[in-house]
């Protein structure tokens, strides 16, 4: 497999990210296209499948988010909700495509977000985190008693459109793919240094020219784009919406643990964190009332004894990195750097 090796204070690191490892992605990529489309797995496999790919979207947006921008969002429900809503109102009260009830929950998310950022991005740390959490809360009470949305007592999704299982598991794995390259790729970009400068030390960043501002909007405006798409999509399989579900606080924790366990600020770690979670979750969902507290309880072991998570230990003991956000290896850097202090 290709590598590159970046220097370390102890070992090279290998960089997974050559013509052999994108050619696998793509063989496993197009191979699970396949399966979706000749309808060769069997429709629970593929419900599997799709809570999967949304929880991959999630969790990455949100390790986007916290992992890489240092913007931890206790409050990412919200457009989960929205979304959700969206779905309902269009297809039940205007009776339209569900297509154009995913649409317009994106577009929401997006302006919803615009005008948040505005309040949000004043705060830092902690504050920013609790401040995102009451504004869920705030919007989760407001669906409560609207009566556009029937308040407490949900809506349903009408739609003579309803695709199956399979067109389902195809759209989730799209929307699952996409988000894995947009943040792959946004990272290797400039304004993806400045966004994990900016984690590191904003004053800093911002003296050698970071735009806080504007690199917090963009981040936040993909994450919750792509988090409200993942939401439509699940409302739409479930068919029925509630403020309670829509906005609850579990889908924020879900893509918290997906994170924690798979490894924060690792591209990687939210799609084994996501495939580990949906496994859990499936099978303590026979435990109703032994399932949060097991999970807690394992959130808090990988804290304990796998801080870096599942995948970060992994690359850390091992050596490796897949698909880092680094664009260039650290020994072109240093020569890049001797020539110019000799050129001085």
């Amino acid at each position: 497999m290709e590598t590159k090796s970046l220097a370390s204070a102890h070992k090279p690191i290998k960089v997974l990210d050559g013509l052999v490892m994108w050619i696998v992605c793509a063989v496993v990529v197009v191979a699970l296209y396949a399966l979706g489309v000749t309808g060769a797995l069997p429709n629970n496999t593929m419900r599997y499948l799709f809570k999967i790919f949304l929880y991959i979207t999630m969790g990455s947006m949100w390790n986007l988010m916290s992992g890489f921008t240092g913007m931890t969002s206790l409050g990412q429900q919200v457009f989960v909700g929205i979304a959700g809503y969206s779905v309902a109102v269009m297809t039940t009260t205007y009776k339209m495509s569900f297509w154009m009830g995913i649409l317009v929950g994106a577009v929401i998310a997006i302006i919803f977000a615009l005008i948040l950022s505005f309040v949000l991005f004043r705060m830092s740390g902690m504050y920013f985190a609790v401040a995102t959490w009451l504004v869920s809360e705030a919007v989760s009470t407001w669906f409560t008693s609207w009566k556009y949305v029937n308040q407490g007592g949900g809506m349903t999704v009408r739609t003579t459109q309803i695709p199956r299982i399979g067109s389902l598991y195809l759209m989730a794995l799209t929307l699952c793919v996409l988000a894995v390259v947009v943040i792959f790729l946004l990272l290797r970009t400039k304004t993806g240094l400045g966004l994990t400068a900016m984690r590191d030390d904003a004053d800093a960043a911002s003296s050698v020219g970071v735009n806080l501002f504007k690199s917090k909007l963009l981040c936040y405006i993909i994450c919750c784009l792509f988090i409200a798409l993942a939401g439509g999509l699940f409302f739409l399989n479930k068919g029925s919406v509630l403020p309670s579900s829509a906005f609850g606080i579990d889908w924020t924790v879900s893509m918290v643990f997906i994170v924690i366990i798979g490894g924060i600020g690792t591209v990687s770690g939210p799609i084994l964190g996501a495939i580990v979670y949906v496994l859990l979750d499936e099978f303590l969902s026979h435990y109703p009332g032994w399932s949060n507290i097991i999970l807690g309880a394992i959130a808090i072991l990988v804290i304990i004894f796998l801080p870096d998570g599942i995948m970060g230990t992994l690359q850390k003991k091992l050596h490796f990195e897949i698909f880092s956000q680094k664009r260039f290896s650290e020994h072109k850097k240093d020569k890049k750097i001797e020539d110019a202090a000799n050129a001085a």
